[in-house]
């Protein structure tokens, strides 16, 4: 699994998107922020709850320079299948990767071997391909897109404003702390 401040490796995968099936590249997204959303499964009962949430957030993200994925073990052809009917899921213009060997969650750590499924992932890979963040629940619990939202724009200003470290719950616009000297590790 890769870890804190590590680069992310290259990764290849078919995506549905714009009512097209692609092959995408993590490259592809080289200079930008990557929020990757690894959920279950498609046709599923707190997944779109979590992908219509981000929907109505991309554009946020978009504002802060990043690229929202989302990822499942399902085909490019389930992502289609439940873009088709879903009034929640149509809503998702982000990319919708397939992951149907289940390596891509492997490698983030998210994959469930006994069920072939991803736990709900999410992570957060700045512009050099470096995971800064991360975050795994179990399948029942669904996640906060806002939350998500929130530690991107915390990572992007620690990375630009170096020295500065951001408290709990911290806010665009909110009081940053200036760690001493005298502290180890910037915390």
């Amino acid at each position: 699994m890769i870890k804190i401040g590590e680069a992310v490796p290259s990764f290849e995968a078919q995506a549905y998107h714009h009512n097209d099936i692609k092959r995408i590249k993590l490259s592809d997204y080289k200079g930008k922020w990557v929020a990757i959303v690894f959920y279950p499964a498609d046709f599923t009962f707190v997944c779109p709850t979590e992908l219509e949430e981000a929907a109505g957030l991309y554009e946020d993200f978009k504002k802060e320079g990043a690229e929202l994925l989302s990822v499942s073990t399902d085909t490019v052809f389930v992502h289609k299948a439940w873009h088709d009917i879903s009034p929640a899921i149509q809503k998702v213009q982000y990319p919708m990767v397939a992951d149907p060997t289940g390596n891509l969650s492997k490698m983030f750590g998210t994959y469930i071997e006994a069920e072939g499924l991803a736990l709900r992932g999410s992570f957060i890979i700045d512009p050099d391909g470096v995971l800064q963040a991360y975050e795994i629940h179990n399948l029942p619990i669904g996640r906060s897109m806002q939350e998500l939202l929130r530690k991107l724009k915390a990572s992007k200003f620690v990375r630009e404003n170096g020295g500065e470290v951001c408290p709990a719950n911290w806010q665009p616009g909110k009081k940053t702390l200036k760690p001493g000297l005298n502290l180890v590790g910037k915390i």
